[in-house]
């Protein structure tokens, strides 16, 4: 054979077929709209005798192209592997579900057994996550072990369905006989919030069988984080944990740090950018030191952490003989103390496993340590006030039984001042159908830095539920109308204070950032596509939320939908 042929058959192989029964499209850029555009695909998938796995990452398939290579892998019973990530780039969410269903009852009707389930990277949100439900609670999931949704815009909806879905699946396997064994479950950059982990997490504790769990940047603070290591301590096959950039604050890493206590095939432990602080950082060095002798990785970078309990996390590792990387990276030690991590790590021979300490914020001098302890402070009280009012607003009212009447328990009145002060999801519900006129009423719209404060409060309790995110929307129009309208507002000022709160325009002076820029980003998402919003402001929008930044990057989705509106306008 020439050697052109061999080079031509080697291209077409890359392309398509590759070895062990997989069948490439995989980065074709096809746009798969009708069935005539699927012709291809389906005549190779319905020629390839033994499928074990299809790639069909980073085309666009439409939703008549994935009926009809549904119709195709209705005859697919030997399919292991679906590596379907990036796959619907450029469609409205109202496509994907449709999509999904048809593919997922194809699986379902060809008999087959999945081990390998990736979504990643498709941002359907919510909905699409009912568009593979059904799959899921098949006994074509009842072999999966591992199930990858990366970056796909769950939400806390999402997140619910999937677990349920997940417990579904397992208790139908189970009657079988041969139980549900997850082993890899990654679902990073989804925003599941506390409630979306704490469903997951109860998941999590049923399966049992988890080997590797990644869920980055998911907004998920300490009552989440709390539940996911209470699930985690009941998966003893437990290999790597990733739940960086996430909240943990003292309490989730203390908590965490006590499952891992009870851990012993641990490798890999990515808890940076989650605020352990240093309290946090010495109860994970304490469960390091007892045991975890199969470790290899620790990442607690960008953390908060200082001096003292940096040394304490050093010393820890003294036994690790498997261990390659310690990351301490972006936290609070000084130069001094940098040195000292050397000076310990050499003395265990171990020098060449400590990271780079480039971004080291120094130590903090007094005045900053006294700001993070009101911080604490203050983030504690708002999270007693919120589990309190959980509380009453979960208690069925109670009757107090005399000899004529009851009398129902009620919640607490609610008023502006203390939705503004704490604010929360219910707390704006509670405050009634006139919220959005109260709110923009007793907010002095001539005054932006007020407006800029109070929008950031009201789009923070969004949330992708209908109550809620109608509540939010139709209180920042009411605000975001009466302020625009105002000869005397400064829009271009306006817009400068709002980008520096935010965390994407630096500013001289010391100004706290919101801790999530998902729900400001979700509603500038509908602000701008109203008509009081000047388009005037739109490029400088667009130019601000383009650029890197680790605060965006955490929520893609909401960036993503953000800028693809800003586009259109």
């Amino acid at each position: 054979m020439a050697s052109e042929d061999i080079t031509k058959l080697a291209e077409s192989l890359a392309k398509t077929k590759v070895g062990g029964g997989q069948l490439s499209f995989k980065g074709q850029s096809l746009k798969l709209n009708t069935a005539e555009d699927a012709e291809k695909v389906i005549k190779q998938i319905e020629e390839f005798d033994g499928l074990e796995a299809l790639r069909l990452e980073g085309n666009t398939v439409g939703v008549e192209a994935a009926k009809v290579i549904a119709k195709a892998l209705e005859k697919k019973s030997e399919l292991k592997r679906c590596h379907w990530s990036d796959m619907f780039t450029g469609r409205l969410r109202s496509e994907i579900p449709p999509a999904l269903i048809s593919l997922g009852d194809a699986l379902i009707s060809a008999g087959a057994h999945l081990v390998e389930l990736d979504l990643s990277d498709n941002a359907f949100g919510p909905d699409g996550v009912r568009g593979f439900e059904a799959l899921l609670k098949s006994p074509a999931c009842y072999t999966l072990q591992e199930l990858k949704l990366n970056n796909c815009g769950m939400g806390i909806g999402g997140g619910k369905i999937l677990a349920a879905a997940l417990k579904e699946c397992h208790r139908k396997s189970s009657a079988q006989g041969k139980p549900l064994a997850l082993k890899i479950f990654v679902a990073g950059r989804n925003r599941l919030e506390n409630d979306g982990a704490t469903a997951l997490a109860e998941a999590f504790g049923i399966i049992g069988t988890l080997e590797e769990v990644h869920m980055p940047q998911n907004g998920i603070n300490h009552p989440g984080i709390t539940a996911l290591a209470q699930a985690f301590a009941i998966n003893p096959l437990l290999k790597v944990i990733n739940l960086n950039d996430n909240t943990f604050t003292e309490k989730g890493a203390v908590a965490m740090a006590e499952t891992l206590k009870a851990l012993r095939q641990i490798e890999v432990i990515n808890f940076g950018d989650c605020l352990v602080r240093s309290k946090g950082a010495v109860a994970i060095a304490d469960a390091v030191k007892e045991g975890l002798h199969k470790l290899k990785e620790l990442n607690l970078s960008f953390c908060e952490i200082k001096r003292d309990a940096a040394l304490t996390v050093a010393e820890a590792i003294e036994d690790k003989t498997e261990l390659e990387k310690l990351d301490l990276n972006g936290n609070c030690l000084g130069e001094e103390v940098c040195e000292q991590l050397h000076e310990i790590l050499e003395g265990f021979n171990m020098a060449s496993v400590l990271g780079s300490l480039s971004d080291d914020e120094g130590e903090e001098d007094e005045e900053e340590e006294e700001d993070e302890e009101e911080e604490e402070e203050e983030e504690e009280e708002q999270q007693q006030l919120k589990e309190r009012e959980e509380e009453q607003e979960s208690l069925t009212p109670k009757k107090i039984i005399d000899s004529q009447a009851s009398t129902p328990v009620l919640s607490p009145p609610v008023d502006v001042a203390t939705f503004l002060a704490f604010p929360s999801p219910e707390k704006l519900l509670r405050l009634g159908p006139k919220c959005s006129v109260l709110i923009a009423q007793q907010t002095d719209t001539s005054d932006v830095e007020k407006v800029v404060a109070t929008l950031l409060r009201i789009s923070s309790v969004f949330k992708d539920e209908a109550p809620v995110k109608t509540a939010v929307h139709e209180t920042t129009d009411a605000l975001m109308r009466k302020a625009f309208s105002s000869a005397t507002f400064n829009s271009d000022a306006f817009v400068t204070n709002l980008l520096v709160h935010m965390g994407l325009l630096k500013s001289e002076e010391k100004i706290k950032t919101v801790p999530s820029l998902y729900g400001i980003l979700m509603t500038l998402n509908h602000m701008v596509q109203q008509d009081y919003f000047p388009k005037s402001l739109v490029p400088v929008l667009s130019a601000f939320v383009t650029k890197p930044n680790r605060a965006l990057d955490s929520c893609s989705f909401a960036r993503h939908m953000l800028l693809q509106t800003l586009h259109q306008l």
